[in-house]
């Protein structure tokens, strides 16, 4: 075998691996995601949806907003409470990953770098940069879309970004966030799922787009 085949054969072996490593997280995340929805059928269920919160806000890989919508679903004249509970604990949780970043980051941060998906090196200078300009912006952005909040909430800690913003930044956004899908539910049923299931991502962004529009409004316009 030549030198050329020879790195051919070992480039193909090395895109197998990763290929056969990345099927093995998808298959991991989905049974975590399956898991997560099972507690929608036991009584323990707006428990189990507080505690994913809390922890999908510093580690955990698989939101609470689909243990959220089946909740919702489930009994939507609670689907408010159910909402407060996900907001409340999520911020809470938010707090306790600004506290691992600010005050045992050095002790943990490789067990983060290794095994949480979306924290990485390279996202957190990225979001040092947002930090530089947007400090209440990039945590409110982070809080409300499909951008892993727990980046932010981890690096918010080690870059000592101001903790009254932090906490502001990540009530606002996780309430919005939260409120808007059992909202949604509240008012129209459960004939609303489909709607959800399909624009779900599409729905976030336009509703803080909105919000976006409504704040610049009241800073420049009354």
């Amino acid at each position: 075998m030549s030198e050329a085949q020879g790195h051919k054969s070992d480039r193909r072996m090395s895109d197998g691996a990763a290929t056969g490593a990345a099927s093995v997280r998808r298959r991991g995340i989905r049974r975590l995601y399956d898991w997560v929805l099972s507690w929608a059928e036991r009584p323990q269920g707006p428990a189990a949806l507080g505690g994913l919160a809390f922890v999908e806000s510093s580690f955990f890989p698989v939101p609470p907003d689909p243990l959220l919508i089946a909740l919702c679903l489930g009994a939507p004249k609670r689907a408010l409470w159910f909402a407060t509970i996900c907001a409340v604990a999520s911020v809470v949780g938010g707090v306790a990953g600004y506290g691992l970043g600010w005050g045992v980051w050095a002790l943990v941060s490789d067990f983060f770098f290794t095994y949480v998906p979306g924290v990485t090196p390279e996202a957190f200078e990225r979001v040092r940069a947002l930090y530089d300009r947007w400090d209440f912006w990039a945590i409110f952005v982070a809080g409300f879309t499909p951008i892993p909040y727990k980046v932010f909430t981890l690096s918010a800690g080690v870059f000592q970004i101001s903790f009254p913003v932090f906490v502001v930044a990540s009530l606002v956004s996780r309430s919005a966030r939260f409120f808007l899908v059992a909202g949604l539910i509240y008012v129209f049923g459960p004939g609303i799922q489909g709607f959800i299931d399909r624009h779900f991502d599409r729905l976030v962004w336009l509703f803080f787009f909105l919000l976006v529009a409504g704040f610049l409004v009241i800073e420049f316009v009354l």
